[in-house]
């Protein structure tokens, strides 16, 4: 497996990535179209975002989306394609962003759905520890 950062050019593949994770973590943004994730993740990567795109013989098998701060590395976005999972190209992307990318010297942070076990099991088998559970009441739907 090979990685490179993303640039500008890559926010359309990174939004129909960033769609099939949104629908697969059933997250509450999974129903923005891909044209709005393109929008939002070129906001990402020309703000304080940085992107790595991780191939495999010539094809793309997962991205990550990360921020930096002075004492951590904050990870917004892992996903590996569905049709590559279970074969360690995540765990080897974490492996490289960890090694290559991210200081060694800064406290790594992610945060998962609650409801996500796959990826709650899959953040504990690559070194994270749980830390924090947020909580939260959501307004009633508009009428």
């Amino acid at each position: 497996m090979t990685y490179r950062l993303a640039t500008q050019e890559d926010c359309r593949l990174l939004a129909d990535l960033n769609q099939q994770l949104l629908q697969d973590e059933r997250h509450r943004n999974r129903f923005m179209t891909v044209p709005q994730l393109e929008e939002r993740m070129y906001r990402f990567l020309t703000g304080e975002y940085r992107g790595v795109i991780f191939e495999h013989d010539g094809e793309v098998v997962a991205y990550a989306l990360f921020q930096e701060h002075p004492e951590e590395i904050y990870l917004r976005q892992l996903f590996v394609a569905r049709d590559r999972r279970r074969r360690g190209f995540g765990r080897q992307a974490v492996g490289f962003l960890r090694s290559d990318i991210w200081p060694r010297n800064k406290r790594l942070t992610v945060d998962v759905l609650v409801h996500n076990s796959v990826a709650v099991s899959f953040w504990r088998s690559v070194g994270f520890q749980d830390y924090l559970l947020g909580l939260e009441i959501t307004p009633p739907a508009a009428a």
